[in-house]
């Protein structure tokens, strides 16, 4: 048994203003119990008294913040070695450079390598749980919930479907990615915690008969995640439209294709029409907001008021390699940005709700993570307010949570995580420098 003794937050639900203090529980002096990878108690450290009596190891995280590990619904895996690569806008950015990088998977070699690296920098930003697409290989597959299962991870991924539109080392077929990703259903979906991922890239790469093809796993498999994107970038949609004239807008896909529902993470949807819109509310998919990636490429202003005031679920993440850093602090940094720009605001309070509860709800894990509370799995970060110079000045004169919680946002990255526990194992100080 091991408790960690802080400063314990953890949000009960979604913030509704910036004076909603019932969204959330916060211990000045509290104690996280964990045994045997699961949290067993939360409460006040003067309440610990029977875990301390059984011999538990104490671990003092004093003064930091301790709340439930950070959730990235949505990350490409093998865009590792293209963060930061210069180019105009999306299809030119894929082209140039993201399919000439991905191709390099199909080298089971190449693929461990990356995953190691990868996993390395989840945890030394703090994020325990993410979506991920891997590449069309199933090499990436396997190195990809390889590497997870190691760390005892909670992922979800999955081979991506691409038939068309990408280089001949990146194409599968309509059957060949059928039978790759009902294979790797069988390999990896429910191994530990592994849960796989249906994966059609986008529109753009797939034909009618692979599209088809993913609605026939989604019919086989109605449990599984669906993730793939839609209305990033001006000439995608015109794009996709040309490919598919018949179907209405670009949501209309992968609609007629009955590939919308809960557990379908749609990457980006920044430019929707009111019927798009509709669509994704009455469907409960979830659109994700990917602002560093949106930024850096130019894509556009994600219009996250729009989309909530219409009851459409939305989760935030840090897209990269489009997106320019793992920190999913970075990522609510530069949300607060683009949501200014809107005239919108971005409390700190919703920002860090999304950072937990609300990515798991918008994963359908939120009976497992994203809280701290009796009986949820041990996936958690510590948090250094003071982690830098410039951070420790600030901290003299931030006089709240909620402005101590704007500080990390704003100025906190990889500094600012002083540990990362996986089911309750604390992963981070491991880490090679």
């Amino acid at each position: 048994m091991r408790i960690l003794r802080g400063r314990v937050l953890s949000f009960i639900s979604e913030p509704q203003g910036r004076d909603d203090h019932a969204c959330y529980r916060y211990i000045e002096d509290g104690a996280v119990v964990i045994g045997d990878g699961r949290i067993v108690m939360v409460g006040e450290w003067s309440e610990c008294g029977a875990a301390l009596e059984a011999g538990a190891e104490i671990v003092d995280h004093r003064p930091h913040l301790i709340m439930a590990g950070f959730i990235d619904p949505h990350i490409h895996f093998p865009q590792m070695q293209v963060i930061g690569a210069y180019a105009g806008e999306l299809l030119e950015w894929l082209n140039t450079y993201t399919f000439v990088e991905e191709q390099k998977f199909h080298d089971p070699g190449h693929s461990t390598r990356i995953a190691s690296r990868f996993f390395d920098e989840l945890i030394r930003h703090g994020t325990t749980t993410a979506a991920a697409y891997c590449s069309v290989h199933p090499e990436s597959v396997d190195a990809f919930f390889s590497e997870a299962e190691k760390r005892n991870m909670l992922m979800v991924g999955g081979k991506v479907m691409m038939d068309r539109n990408a280089p001949p080392g990146l194409c599968d077929t309509p059957q060949s990615g059928y039978d790759d990703t009902k294979a790797g259903i069988a390999r990896w979906h429910g191994k530990g915690r592994a849960h796989y991922a249906i994966t059609p890239r986008f529109a753009i790469t797939s034909t009618h008969e692979q599209m088809a093809m993913a609605e026939a796993l989604a019919r086989e498999f109605p449990d599984l995640h669906i993730q793939t994107h839609v209305s990033e970038n001006l000439r995608e949609i015109e794009f996709a439209n040309e490919l598919y004239p018949n179907y209405g807008d670009y949501v209309g896909i992968y609609e007629k294709f009955h590939l919308l529902g809960p557990k379908t993470l749609l990457g980006h949807c920044i430019h929707l029409s009111h019927r798009e819109t509709e669509v994704l509310a009455e469907t409960r998919s979830v659109a994700v907001f990917c602002p560093t990636s949106n930024l850096f490429i130019g894509s556009g202003l994600f219009d996250y008021e729009r989309l909530h005031q219409r009851g459409v679920r939305i989760a935030s993440a840090t897209d990269v390699g489009g997106g320019s850093s793992y920190s999913m602090l970075r990522t609510m940094d530069e949300g607060y940005k683009v949501m200014q720009l809107r005239g919108q605001r971005l409390t700190p309070f919703r920002s860090f709700y999304h950072l937990t509860l609300g990515n798991a709800r918008a994963m359908s894990l939120d009976d497992r993570i994203g809280t701290l509370e009796a009986g949820k799995e041990a996936d958690i970060v510590v948090l250094d307010s003071g982690a830098t110079p410039q951070m420790k000045l600030r901290m003299e004169t931030v006089d709240s949570l909620e402005q101590e919680l704007f500080l990390l946002q704003t100025c906190g990255d990889d500094r600012a995580i002083v540990e990362t526990y996986v089911m309750g194992e604390p992963l981070k100080s491991k880490l090679a420098a």
